[in-house]
């Protein structure tokens, strides 16, 4: 651990190091760069949340819930498949 730790710090350095040799002119036009990407990213994404807040439908539905052991006693897939059955199983090999 100690080792991968050491390779990413020397390789973190490396990269500082050819950060600071660029003429400072190239450092700010790269920060410039990565800001409007990240504003346009951020722009398209929020754009994207209010179009679909605009576009969905404001209703509710309200439905009664399913008793889900009732649908599997109607469903024609054998007891074999119930985890229970596979855990009971599992204990009683020993």
């Amino acid at each position: 651990m100690k080792k991968l730790r050491t390779k990413i710090s020397k390789w973190f350095d490396r990269l500082d190091e050819q950060w600071q040799q660029l003429p400072v002119k190239r450092q700010h036009r790269y920060t410039l760069l990565l800001f409007a990407g990240y504003a346009l990213l951020s722009l398209v994404v929020i754009l994207k949340v209010c179009y679909d807040v605009a576009q969905s439908n404001n209703k509710i539905t309200i439905e009664h819930i399913e008793n889900p052991v009732i649908q599997q006693k109607k469903s024609p897939v054998s007891q074999q498949d119930s985890i229970s059955k596979i855990l009971k199983n599992k204990l009683y090999e020993r």
